[in-house]
């Protein structure tokens, strides 16, 4: 079964790299457009360039100092030495996933609004074949990592299931790391420079978005990329290979066999495939509605998630063997809150639908009651994804015989994280398209395209942000899921050690360390959208200085007949992000060492639930709040309201403007947070029983 196992997964990881390539050839081939357009995408290519090669600087310092600590710890035999050598795996193809998802999209911005001169549905098929790179290259180099660690430890150091999973595990550390860097990083760039043009573009000087006389417009379009695509890319790398060996480890807990660890892998592999079959099936005509574009992506979302549906009821009945064939339905309750996850968040934020067009209304009576009412939107938002997960959660448990043996439920409730993420190939190109569509706009406008041109690319960008949201509410559920899991595992790990299970005998309410530890724990998300916030702030406020003094000092900018200079803004974004992301990811990274040294095991359990819960309302509340704003403003712009250059409009900017950082920055870091805060625990439990105070 281990052999055969490993085979699958290879072979899946090949399938999704190749198919990649492919689809990378073929968007490559398409035409950039006029000499203009080429050289506004290769300014936005070289800004996300430079930006990420002093980025991955910065990050290799920090895993170099974590790195000399594992081998420290390894040393002390407090863990073995494939532990370190897993982290910065973890950590290289996690970065790798944004890097190349972000040249992709830089290559294809300008090509997808070319074909947009041709029709809509040229348009969306580059648009989404650039996303379709970005998917297949996660779920690839997720699979090529978990499928060469496993024969690594297997079939050379022929290790038992349990020590093989212990070690596999520990990379998630290094992905979750080099995830958060990154979508931080990212975000807090993109965020400044969209507050940026968007304050003093559109609502002080009074040009459209995307004007060419705003200096801030390069760096918003590098910020779409290394924030929404490199950002991302990373993040949802780290969901994916953290659902996967979360699985498998609680699998190995339960059945103690190869058989439940090579289920998850296989789930993926097959996943992969049903993935690459439903991207056929995306495509639209000219003149389509937001929901005919809508409904030609969900087309090839839902029919993967129906084929891996079929496929995984023989995977499991055949590996797990006939006694456990309900576990299947754990598997298929994740697929299904994926989905109606992805219907919730749809609903709360695209103009489509009441709670958006509500939004927009509020506009009528200025900045302060569109911002009041969603805010309002957002909170209301997380009920529905709670129950979802909720039933999610107890379906999959007791399917799986959590009545009869916890872990077995805990097993089931990991199987239906890897359901969620099972179709990430597809689901992520939904979601990565968003960013291509966006700077294909921007392009388009800056090139003084024709009219209809602008009018598709907008209609491609206003349903990005409908994907973007909706991706992010389903990365935000697999985190949830995945989290659980997690925690799970570091109890299990905990157990394991020597002197273990005496130290988590009282995991009650009632016992003080567990009761403070959540309270630490459901603090941390607060103070983590706190410091990112903040930071977007700092770094939006000297964007704006500098929008403000180029408009005024550099004479005939605004008639049109100066240069504006783009890349001082792009360094400014910049220097700020990369100075800002620190603090956050190294709070991240110390608190659960710290929570486990003084409250010991039974307080980091507490504090992973804290944040586990705190961190999902949080971060659902953020996107969803951010992306209505958002889709409001793109509504009023569309006509309603009086339309672009109305106070209503200026209003929504206001709104949007103060969405930008919860939707991208804050909310989806914090579902990377609430990850890494496991991870770290699972790493460094060895420590935490044998020198905790209490």
């Amino acid at each position: 079964m281990e052999t055969y196992s490993a085979i699958a997964t290879f072979v899946g990881a090949a399938a999704a790299l190749l198919f990649a390539i492919l689809t990378a050839r073929k968007v490559l081939k398409a035409s950039e457009g006029t000499d203009r357009m080429k050289a506004i995408s290769a300014s936005i290519r070289a800004g996300a360039n430079a930006f990420l090669k002093r980025q991955y600087v910065i990050v290799s310092i920090f895993f170099a100092v974590v790195f000399a600590i594992l081998c420290v710890m390894a040393a002390a035999k407090l863990l073995t030495w494939f532990v370190p050598f897993a982290f910065v795996t973890g950590g290289f193809f996690s970065a790798l996933s944004g890097f190349i998802g972000m040249k992709i999209a830089t290559a294809a911005n300008a090509r997808t609004a070319n074909a947009c001169r041709e029709g809509l549905n040229r348009g969306l098929r580059i648009a989404f074949s650039a996303g379709s790179v970005m998917g297949f290259t996660v779920v690839g180099l997720g699979l090529l990592d978990i499928s060469i660690w496993f024969s690594l430890l297997k079939f050379v150091f022929n290790l038992p299931a349990n020590e093989i999973t212990g070690a596999m595990i520990t990379f998630g550390m290094g992905a979750s790391s080099m995830a958060l860097f990154a979508r931080v990083g990212g975000g807090i760039f993109t965020k400044a420079a969209d507050v940026g043009a968007d304050l003093v573009g559109k609502v002080e000087a009074g040009i459209p978005e995307d004007d060419p006389r705003n200096p801030a417009v390069i760096a918003d379009n590098v910020g779409d990329n290394v924030g929404d695509v490199a950002g991302m890319g990373a993040d949802l790398y780290e969901s994916y290979v953290g659902s996967i060996i979360s699985a498998a480890a609680l699998g190995v807990a339960a059945f103690g066999s190869f058989e439940a660890l090579a289920l998850p892998m296989l789930i993926a592999a097959v996943g992969i495939l049903c993935s690459i079959i439903g991207t056929f099936f995306v495509s639209t005509k000219e003149g389509a509605s937001q929901k005919n574009l809508l409904a030609a992506l969900s087309r090839g979302t839902n029919l993967s998630a129906i084929l891996i549906a079929l496929a995984s009821f023989p995977l499991v009945y055949f590996i797990l063997g006939a006694a456990h064939w309900k576990m299947y339905f754990a598997i298929l309750a994740g697929l299904i809150a994926g989905v109606l996850i992805g219907q919730a968040t749809e609903y709360f934020t695209s103009d489509t639908y009441k709670p958006t067009r509500k939004l927009a209304a509020s506009s009528e009576t200025g900045s302060a009651t569109i911002i009041i009412s969603g805010i309002s939107l957002g909170m209301l938002s997380t009920a529905l994804p709670i129950i979802i997960i909720a039933v999610c959660v107890l379906v999959a448990y007791f399917v799986s015989g959590g009545a009869a043996s916890a872990s077995m439920g805990l097993y089931g409730i990991a199987l239906a994280a890897v359901g969620m993420l099972s179709t990430l190939g597809i689901t992520l190109a939904t979601d990565a398209y968003g960013p291509v569509a966006d700077n294909a706009g921007g392009i388009a406008e800056m090139a003084g395209l024709e009219k209809e041109v602008r009018q598709r690319t907008d209609a491609l960008d206003a349903l990005g942000n409908t994907t973007a949201a909706t991706g992010k509410g389903f990365a935000i559920g697999s985190a949830a899921l995945t989290a659980l899991a997690l925690m799970a595992s570091y109890i299990d790990k905990v157990h394991s050690i020597e002197g273990g299970a005496e130290k988590l005998a009282n995991l009650s309410l009632m016992n003080p360390t567990v009761l403070i530890g959540l309270f630490i724990g459901a603090c941390l998300p607060f103070v983590f959208a706190a410091l990112t916030m903040e930071s977007v702030g700092r770094a939006a406020q000297s964007v704006v200085k500098e929008v403000r003094r180029q408009f005024h000092e550099i004479t005939g900018l605004m008639e049109g007949k100066a240069t504006a200079d783009y890349a001082k803004c792009v360094d400014l974004c910049t220097k700020s992000s990369l100075r800002e992301m620190v603090l956050p990811t190294i709070v991240a990274v110390i608190v659960p060492i710290a929570v486990g040294l003084l409250l010991g095991s039974t307080g980091v359990v507490g504090m992973l639930a804290g944040a586990t819960a705190s961190g999902f309302l949080m971060a659902v509340f953020m996107s969803n709040s951010g992306g209505a704003w958002d889709n409001a403003k793109k509504h009023i712009e569309g006509g309603a309201f009086n339309g672009k250059g109305s106070d209503n409009h200026k209003a929504a900017v206001v709104g949007d403007t103060v969405g930008d950082p919860f939707k991208d920055t804050s909310g989806p870091a914090i579902n990377i947070l609430i990850k890494l805060l496991s991870m770290v625990s699972i790493v460094f439990a060895s420590l935490v029983v044998s020198f905790s105070l209490l």
